[in-house]
Parts: C-alpha cells; sequence; structure tokens
C-alpha cells in the first residue's frame, strides 16, 4: 500500500488545479483518473479550441441551491488569474463574444499547460486505473485500485458530473458523496438542447439548419443569443442557456425579432405598402425559410391591405411571443454541464472540504455548482480547484 497525501481523483480541468496547488505546498500528490486519456472534456471544448474562462465571470453567472457559495472561490482564484496563466505558456487566444476567451490553435494547449505545471509542481498522473473501493478506517482514506491500493491523508474528489457520457462521465462523484452521507441536489442534464413532440417537432425538423437571433426566456430569466432549428427540437446558446432553467411541462417563451415590435412594423407596412403580400412582409423579418413555415403552419396568406388587426397582432405573436412547451432535453448524451451533485451545505465555500469528513474535498462539476454558457465552467473548475489545493 502506498502512502500519499493528497490523492485526487479525476484528471479534468479543476482536478488537475487542485493537485498543482497542493503540489507547490510541497505535498505528495497522486492523480488518478479511469480514462487512457486526460482532461478529455477539455479537449473536445469550444469546438477544439476550449471556451477556457470569461472575461465577465461573477457570482451572478452560476445556479445553485446557495448562490452565494461560490463567491469566495471565484474571488480568490479569478479569470485575470488563469488568463495570466495562459499567457506565461504563451498560449495565443482571442476574445469571441460576450466575454468568451479561446485558445487561437487548439484546447490541447491548456491541456499541455496543465501537464507541464503538474510536471512542475511534483505531482503525479496515473491513467487507466479503475477504483474499486473508498474508505476511511482511521485518519486517512483507503482506496483499492487496479493498480493497487493507497492510503491518503485528503482524497479530492473531482470527478464531474453525467454530461457526456462517452468521454467516460460516470455516477462515480455521486456515489462517494453518498457513502460518505452527504446530501444531494439531484441532478439533471443542462446547457443541453431541448426537444420537441408533434407539430413543434414537425416545424423544427423542416427548419433544420436554420439559425436567427432570438431572446428564449422561462419565468423571469432570458438570454439573447443564437437559436438554431434541428431535427429534434432546438438547440443554439439561448436554447442552452436557457435550459438550466428550464422546468420540465412549463413552457419556453422565443422572440424570433429582437428589438423589432412586429405587429407594428406590419401595420406600418400595411399603410405603405398595401399591396405587399403578408409573407414577403415577414420574409424581411425572419429568415426566408423560417418565415414560409411559419406562414403555412399558421395559415398567414393575402396582401397586407387586407389583414386585419387581429391577424397582425396573432403575426406579431407569433414572431415576438412564441410560446411552446419542449417534452424534454437531449439528455446526457450531449448537455455541456450537469445541474446539482454534492449539496454546498455539506462543504466549506473557503476550502471544498466537508464539514463532517475531515479530509475529504470535492470540486468542480460535482458540487452544485453550474455557470452558464461561455467559459463559466471552466473558470469554477479552475477556482474550485485553486481553493481545495491550498489546504488539501
Amino acid at each position: 500500500m502506498t502512502d500519499i497525501d493528497v490523492l485526487v481523483l479525476g484528471a479534468g480541468a479543476a482536478g488537475f488545479m487542485c493537485a498543482i496547488e497542493a503540489a507547490k505546498r510541497g505535498r505528495r500528490v497522486l492523480v488518478l483518473d479511469h480514462s487512457d486519456k486526460p482532461a478529455e472534456k477539455i479537449r473536445i471544448s469550444g469546438g477544439g479550441r476550449c471556451n477556457f474562462t470569461n472575461l465577465h465571470c461573477s457570482p451572478a453567472n452560476f445556479l445553485s441551491q446557495n448562490p452565494r457559495f461560490a463567491i469566495s472561490a471565484l474571488k480568490r482564484y479569478t479569470q485575470h488569474d488563469f488568463l495570466g496563466l495562459v499567457e506565461k505558456h504563451r498560449i495565443p487566444w482571442h476574445e469571441k463574444t460576450l466575454g468568451q476567451l479561446f485558445c487561437d490553435n487548439s484546447a490541447k494547449d491548456i491541456i499541455r499547460l496543465l501537464l507541464q505545471e503538474l510536471e512542475a509542481a511534483g505531482a503525479k498522473l496515473q491513467l487507466g486505473t479503475t477504483i474499486s473501493d473508498v474508505s476511511r478506517p482511521d485518519d486517512r482514506f483507503s482506496i483499492a485500485t487496479s493498480k493497487g491500493a493507497y492510503r491518503a491523508r485528503s482524497l479530492v474528489v473531482a470527478t464531474g458530473g453525467l454530461s457526456i457520457p462517452k468521454l467516460g462521465a460516470t455516477s462515480f462523484g455521486y456515489d462517494i458523496a453518498r457513502k460518505f452521507g452527504l446530501s444531494m441536489v439531484p441532478p439533471r442534464a443542462a446547457l443541453v438542447p431541448l426537444t420537441f413532440s408533434d407539430a413543434n417537432r414537425d416545424l423544427c425538423k423542416k427548419l433544420a439548419g436554420v439559425s436567427v437571433d432570438a431572446i428564449v426566456s422561462f419565468s423571469k430569466t432570458a438570454f439573447q443569443e443564437g437559436l438554431l432549428f434541428t431535427h429534434r427540437g432546438l438547440s443554439g446558446p439561448s436554447i442552452l442557456q436557457i435550459s438550466s432553467y428550464w422546468q420540465e411541462g412549463k413552457p419556453v417563451t422565443v422572440n424570433l425579432a429582437p428589438g423589432l415590435d412586429v405587429f407594428g412594423t406590419l401595420a406600418e407596412g400595411r399603410r405603405n405598402a398595401p399591396k405587399q403580400d403578408l409573407r414577403t412582409a415577414m420574409g424581411q423579418i425572419l429568415p426566408k425559410r423560417l418565415a414560409e413555415e411559419m406562414a403555412v403552419e399558421n395559415r398567414f396568406s393575402g396582401r397586407l391591405a387586407d389583414q386585419s388587426d387581429t391577424v397582425l397582432r396573432r403575426v406579431g405573436d407569433r414572431i415576438n411571443r412564441w410560446q411552446l412547451t419542449p417534452v424534454g432535453t437531449e439528455g446526457y448524451r450531449t448537455a455541456e454541464v450537469t445541474l446539482g451533485g454534492v449539496d454546498t451545505n455539506e462543504l466549506s465555500s473557503r476550502t471544498m472540504e466537508t464539514k463532517s469528513v475531515p479530509g475529504l474535498f470535492f470540486i468542480g462539476e460535482v458540487v452544485d455548482v453550474t455557470g452558464h454558457l461561455g467559459g463559466f465552467n471552466f473558470q469554477w473548475a479552475w477556482s474550485s480547484g485553486h481553493a481545495a489545493g491550498q489546504v488539501a
């Protein structure tokens, strides 16, 4: 049995950051992962260029049953701190939209950064290792694996959530939490496309590939970003964002023409160009395929001059206030993150250590802290990993 100071489960963003920081303090650190390759979620993120943080990161960009929990870690290791690390390694980057920072070349640049920092700090990485048992028989943790047994004073769980199982996502982190008696917030897929049935699905299928800027809202929350029609429903940044807030059985509202009063525009067109066809006028507001399918579906036709205010208001409501109820989401298969996880009431917001089990830490996606789309979840990984690494 090998004795070490800190055993980190999970070779992803949070696990690497924690291991690096703990090793800098002179701790003997080992990172274990069941995958044969490290940081697979980093590798595929951002279309292969990794949206590694966001310039506008703040606690307001995160969901949790305790919205204040993330404040401490985010303040003590900020987006500017991680950007400094990126620049230290001379990785070229660019800002895309809304403060999103991407690698110019490849997400592999971030993985190399982490591996180099890990090696420089003196921590060890062991891949392809299956863990069969985790226990705490005394003041240390005992971990049985396919490559031997370990004892560790500190155990850090950085195993992620359930999203994208093809990359190796499992419930292992949640299983450890339950084994040690910790409360859980039920997990569900987040930042995920929404799916529909019947007429709405048929419409989306006909429009698959069409994209438009839209405001998508649920209750008091709204996002204005791109919307994409798919064969199963709706996707795109605005939909992924609202999926984290959507509640099953309830409708979302879509404004397909942000900043434009469609009824007022059509009424003005009726005065100025009465002979113009209604569908033509709709095609000047929406992408032509979308305008045509919406007109057919709702039986909108004829000259503007022949349309009553009632009809034009119906068109306006359909475009500015389209309400539709999803039947579900595409699930963990395509979800960017997992909402829910280890209840933050079980953890110290400063150290990420459990209050009931000394030496046991949970960081990253396995915790009930979920960021908006746009680099925020990576920043939570860096910040929570850094927090645990200062004390583990």
